[in-house]
């Protein structure tokens, strides 16, 4: 697993795929390694039809199935986030703010198998409904919600490379677009040094995948650190980290060879497996909720 960079040719025609694959093949030297296959579902919670209970806004939950992993991000556009309740927080207070609030805007979450949410959401009776019900025979009114998929190839180029390409084909079979993923095996992590995320050298690599088309609208699928950070932020996980960093104390060693390490954090890999898959996820998700097709 390495380090991934996403692209989005939204006008791309109906022989995009097949362009694409000639060009890696014969001018990147690329071998084909086998099919790229992701399925996108988008679901809206219905607590406005409970009697006698009002919300201003429905929440939203989407979940992207990638191989053994479904990767769901909620969303409820009427609660906070993070940064806004330490905004509001007084100085030194930021801590107790930050556990207030019942949940925050958005929860990103991985479960496992596939087709698992599915049944969650069936046997709790819960209140979301798929935001495309299907309508043949006795599946009528189940929480299915399978919208959209990305179908394509994926190459090698060289030893250094994977590429993915994919169309992003509606239920009814219409294409929206392509997505591009190219990712730089010998690097799990890279900070870029441009604020959004982006970076030349995955950058110049994905230019270089797309056909000479006039007129063809690319667009690179970015997030900043900062919003990364927001993404997996964990209150749990944090107020667990500062009770045992107030429980801890510091042991006396008499081994004169023994350097004290106890400072040094433990660093996120977020470019290594599931971890990897689950950045992909999110910006696979973001980018075509941004154009409304989810």
């Amino acid at each position: 697993m390495g380090f991934t960079g996403l692209a989005r040719w939204v006008n791309a025609p109906t022989t995009s795929l097949q362009q694409v694959q000639e060009n890696i093949t014969l001018n990147h030297n690329g071998q084909y390694k086998g099919k790229w296959h992701l399925s996108v579902r988008s679901y809206r919670s219905t607590l406005g039809q409970v009697p006698g209970f009002h919300v201003p806004s429905e929440r939203i939950m989407c979940a992207l199935t990638m191989n053994e992993n479904v990767f769901v991000l909620l969303e409820d556009p009427m609660a906070p986030t993070r940064g806004d309740v330490l905004a509001a927080a007084p100085p030194g207070q930021e801590a107790a703010y930050i556990q207030g609030p019942t949940h925050y805007r958005t929860a990103f979450l991985t479960i496992r198998p596939p087709g698992a949410l599915e049944q969650l959401l069936t046997q709790l009776k819960a209140r979301w409904a798929a935001v495309r019900q299907s309508s043949s025979g006795p599946q009528r009114g189940q929480t299915t919600g399978q919208q959209l998929f990305i179908e394509g190839h994926i190459f090698a180029i060289g030893t250094d490379w994977l590429v993915r390409v994919g169309n992003v084909v509606l239920a009814g079979g219409a294409v929206k677009g392509m997505l591009l993923e190219a990712e730089y095996l010998p690097l799990p992590l890279l900070h870029s040094p441009i604020t959004d995320g982006t970076s030349e050298l995955l950058s110049n690599l994905l230019t270089s995948l797309l056909p000479n088309v006039s007129g063809a609208t690319t667009v690179a699928v970015t997030i900043s650190e900062s919003q990364w950070e927001e993404v997996l932020w964990d209150r749990e996980e944090e107020a667990r980290g500062r009770t045992n960093v107030s429980d801890s104390e510091p042991k006396l060693e008499d081994d004169v060879y023994a350097y004290g390490d106890e400072d040094i954090l433990e660093q996120k890999q977020d470019w290594v497996g599931v971890n990897r898959d689950r950045r992909s996820a999110y910006l696979i998700m973001g980018a075509l909720r941004s154009e409304g097709i989810m």
